[in-house]
């Protein structure tokens, strides 16, 4: 074994996340290590056997990083033991993840429930509260962005078409293609899903912006989720 390799396997074998990540790189981490190192400042904590245990309890209590992903401020700041800047620091380490994922997505045609279900379905995945959102689209029908523009209880997500169209109008998007969760895994619609898609139609009919979809996204399996789509059943 040369020299760099004994090193390497000091480095692997050590207890120190911190040393690791520069010497391997991030992908290397465990998650435990990942999201101490958050907690503790990249490493430099007075105190790392707390936020060890900080970090156990966390992640004991979400069981996974998706479901910490979803966790807002006040969730994450309910923590005992987390401090408000623990807490932002983690909230906006997962968004800026979010964000970099949507740009990977920037620009993609959107023309099939297929391809908005291969979008949102990250997203909606073990969200246990109803979330509408828009995609904005362009004259191609190519991505502009998405907006969440409500996100309600078990069953119910009520949103205005105001709040519905106000992003589209700010971003100057030709088209737009609703999508909301059923956290009870069926996604037919409710009648209140159907009165909101009727009105949400008529007022882009006034305003000029095409109303390309209303897409409810159910249970997931294998990777694919179920879903209704109103312009498949000629509801749109």
């Amino acid at each position: 074994m040369d020299l760099d390799s004994f090193r390497i396997q000091e480095v692997l074998e050590a207890d120190q996340p911190r040393e690791r990540l520069a010497a391997l790189g991030a992908h290397i981490l465990s998650n435990t290590e990942l999201v101490s190192l958050l907690l503790d400042g990249g490493g430099l904590a007075a105190n790392p056997e707390q936020t060890a245990e900080l970090t156990r309890r966390l992640l004991a209590k979400v069981r996974s990083l998706r479901t910490l992903a979803r966790c807002d401020l006040r969730e994450l700041a309910a923590v005992p033991g987390m401090s408000a800047e623990q807490a932002a620091l983690l909230a906006v380490s997962f968004e800026l993840g979010r964000r970099v994922a949507r740009e990977t997505i920037g620009r993609l045609k959107v023309d099939s429930p297929e391809v908005v279900c291969q979008l949102m379905a990250h997203d909606y995945r073990g969200l246990t509260r109803e979330s509408l959102r828009v995609l904005l689209l362009d004259t191609k029908f190519q991505l502009l962005r998405i907006e969440e523009v409500s996100l309600g209880g078990l069953n119910e997500s009520i949103a205005h078409p105001r709040e519905i169209f106000r992003p589209a109008l700010l971003h100057s998007a030709y088209a737009i293609i609703l999508t909301h969760n059923h956290p009870s895994g069926d996604p037919a619609p409710s009648k209140a899903d159907k009165q909101l898609t009727k009105r949400v139609v008529e007022v882009g009919q006034l305003l000029g912006i095409e109303v390309a979809d209303h897409i409810i996204i159910g249970s997931i399996h294998a990777g694919e989720p179920s879903y209704f789509s109103f312009k498949e059943e000629e509801l749109i």
